[in-house]
């Protein structure tokens, strides 16, 4: 009996959406899956990581290290891709930083899923019950679910995981995906 071949897939949308829940549901999936959680790899900064001061204001070095968090998560994706396994990457790709995506992996297939809840959704009941420091709040929600929805329209498969348990979505991005053969 072969093996499947393995996959690569980032699962985008704005904060406090369901990625990393979402992501080590998906990957659990797989016979061999990797979760790769950004967070995990932003919080190794443990001296002289700058945050985004506000919606729409990202300092220089802020936006260094993310650019640095992203290519580093693609670099353990095509580790453990090319090592067999199918990955599930979650983090924020918004605007520019899709084509850091295709950038940082090219010349491997990946499949990008959009998490679209609807931002007062997001900035009502999701925010509220997080288990992590950052708070979103209404205004940042919307300003990211605005730039969201305004450069990444028409990229990748959408979900709108509003209503959705994590499994729901998870079922839903299995299905759109044809995945339904993984473990």
């Amino acid at each position: 009996m072969s093996e499947k071949p393995p996959r690569i897939i980032v699962i985008t949308g704005i904060q406090a959406a369901g990625k990393s829940t979402v992501a080590r549901l998906l990957a659990r999936r797989f016979e061999r899956g990797v979760h790769i959680e950004v967070d995990v790899l932003y919080q190794m900064i443990v001296a002289g990581r700058v945050l985004p001061e506000e919606p729409g204001v990202m300092p220089p070095e802020a936006e260094r290290q993310l650019r640095l968090r992203l290519l580093n998560a693609c670099l353990l994706a095509r580790s453990f891709y090319e090592a067999g396994f199918s990955v599930v990457i979650d983090d924020i790709i918004i605007g520019e930083r899709y084509a850091h995506l295709k950038e940082d992996l090219s010349g491997l297939p990946f499949d990008l899923i959009v998490l679209a809840p609807r931002a007062e959704v997001v900035a009502k009941e999701r925010d509220a019950s997080r288990g992590k420091r950052v708070v979103l709040g209404e205004k940042w929600a919307t300003t990211l679910d605005g730039d969201l929805r305004q450069t990444m329209t028409g990229i990748g498969v959408w979900v709108d995981n509003s209503d959705q348990t994590p499994e729901e979505t998870v079922e839903e991005i299995v299905g759109r995906l044809d995945l339904q053969t993984i473990a």
